[in-house]
C-alpha cells in the first residue's frame, strides 16, 4: 500500500488527534510544564497535517477538482493558524475569543468541504 492510497485516512487521524491535543493544550493552566510540551506535541501534528494535506491536494489534481482541494488547503491553513493564535494569545494573557470564533468557522468550512469533496465520505 503505497502513501497516497492511505493518505486520507491518514490525514483525517492527524487532524482527529491534533485537534484532541489542541484542546488539551488550551484547557491547560498558562505557564506550566504540561502546557508547554502539548503545544509542542500540537505543532508536530500542524506538520503531519500539512505534510498529508499537501498529499492530498496533489492527489485532488487527479480527480480534476484542484482549485477545491485548494480552497480546503487554504481553509485547512486558516485554522492551524487560528488554533497556533489560540494558543500563543492565551499564554501571553490576550482575549483569544475573536480567535476561538474564527476557528469553528474555518473548521467547520474545512470538514465540510474536505468530506464533500471525492476523497471524502459520503454521510448522505
Amino acid at each position: 500500500m503505497d502513501f497516497l492510497s492511505s493518505t486520507p485516512h491518514f490525514h483525517i487521524f492527524t487532524w482527529v488527534v491534533g485537534i484532541i491535543i489542541f484542546l488539551v493544550s488550551a484547557v491547560m493552566a498558562n505557564g506550566t510544564k504540561g502546557k508547554k510540551i502539548t503545544h509542542m506535541i500540537a505543532r508536530l501534528f500542524y506538520i503531519l497535517i500539512l505534510i498529508s494535506g499537501v498529499a492530498l491536494f496533489i492527489k485532488g489534481m487527479d480527480y480534476g477538482r484542484g482549485a477545491e482541494y485548494g480552497i480546503k488547503f487554504l481553509l485547512g491553513l486558516l485554522t492551524i493558524g487560528m488554533m497556533e493564535m489560540v494558543l500563543v494569545r492565551s499564554e501571553k494573557g490576550k482575549k483569544v475569543t475573536t480567535f476561538w470564533i474564527l476557528f469553528f468557522v474555518f473548521l467547520f468550512a474545512t470538514m465540510f468541504l474536505g468530506f464533500r469533496l471525492p476523497m471524502g465520505f459520503e454521510f448522505f
